[in-house]
């Protein structure tokens, strides 16, 4: 822990490394759940499982207190790159979580664990990468919004009929497990946003950090739960994530780019396709009452997703949008002339 802690701050004092701090802390927390995974089970006879729910709802109550209507207004403004992004995302990880479960072979819980993060809504953390990447912000945050409204409905639709045949699923159950870990917080969130805007400013400093606390918490339940079965088909869970969302990023971005998308609307498009909510996928494992089973796929997902779009994102941070890239050059060919000229 001392080790990943120490390399989370070295990190963080390199402009390129920076994105990768949060990760490597949670690396090292999944690290330590895997070695002591009695600290995250139970404390006395409180079992630390029933903090996840009311994580999550915190986590997306934060995610309320963010918005505002304008980020609606967006819809009407870019409502091609809304539908699109929301789409492809609903239907690209989806099918490739399924593909990927038969093709494995794994036991039919942790196969449903792998459909059901890529049934979820676009993750937070997509809109920090887009910005990072230099994608368009605005369009990221829209589509994460909008992935997360409807999560609700297609959440439990896809998942009953991609993963009906691993794990039993409870439509209206989990309509309403989605509604009360997701949309009513969020709710809740937006109206305090109007309703006590500037009188709390020591809650936005908080939020995202006991957000990121918050998160880190969950996925060392989950590991410390699924403990034994992690070290069984660990490995191989790990190949099945890495390639879940890669997949997700590469079909993303060239799906965009063949629709005729600027490469910054395919960045972004990319990221809200690859970054899944794993935080809702491991909250709903819970409610189905497989943490150990179907909550490994999600535990895996958001170290590794992580990982992943950190280092696409600063991959693109290095390389300018082809748009942007020929207006810089147009520009520098411009200043050229005008110093030739006055020479």
């Amino acid at each position: 822990m001392l080790f990943f802690i120490s390399l989370a701050i070295a990190f963080r004092r390199n402009r390129f490394l920076k994105g990768l701090s949060y990760t490597v802390i949670i690396i090292g927390v999944v690290s330590f759940a895997m070695y002591y995974p009695g600290y995250f089970v139970t404390i006395g006879d409180f079992k630390l499982s029933k903090l996840i729910i009311p994580l999550l709802q915190i986590i997306m109550f934060g995610m309320g207190t963010e918005l505002s209507l304008k980020d609606f207004a967006n819809v009407i403004r870019m409502p091609r790159g809304i539908i699109v992004g929301v789409v492809f995302h609903y239907l690209i990880m989806p099918f490739v979580g399924l593909t990927i479960a038969t093709l494995f072979n794994f036991p039919s819980e942790i196969a449903a664990g792998i459909i059901l993060v890529g049934c979820c809504p676009s993750g937070l953390a997509s809109n920090v990468m887009a910005y990072l990447a230099k994608a368009n912000l605005a369009l990221s945050v829209s589509v994460t919004t909008i992935s997360t409204l409807l999560a609700p409905f297609l959440t439990p639709l896809l998942l009953k009929w991609l993963g009906g045949g691993f794990v039993q699923i409870n439509f209206w159950a989990m309509v309403w497990d989605i509604t009360k870990i997701v949309i009513i917080p969020i709710v809740v969130g937006l109206a305090f946003h109007y309703l006590m805007r500037g009188k709390f400013k020591w809650l936005d400093k908080i939020l995202p950090l006991f957000s990121m606390g918050g998160i880190a918490l969950i996925l060392a339940i989950m590991v410390a739960a699924g403990r034994d079965n992690l070290l069984k088909v660990g490995a191989l869970l790990l190949v099945a994530t890495f390639i879940h969302n890669v997949a997700g990023f590469f079909l993303g971005y060239w799906s965009a780019r063949l629709l005729k998308f600027s490469e910054k609307d395919s960045r972004t498009i990319s990221l809200e396709v690859g970054m899944q909510n794993a935080g809702l996928a491991t909250g709903l494992a819970l409610t189905l009452g497989k943490m150990a089973t179907a909550g490994l796929a999600p535990a895996i997902f958001g170290p590794v997703m992580n990982v992943n779009g950190s280092c696409l994102a600063s991959w693109w941070h290095n390389h300018l949008p082809d748009e942007e890239a020929s207006e810089k050059e147009k520009t520098d060919d411009h200043k050229d002339t005008v110093e030739a000229n006055i020479i």
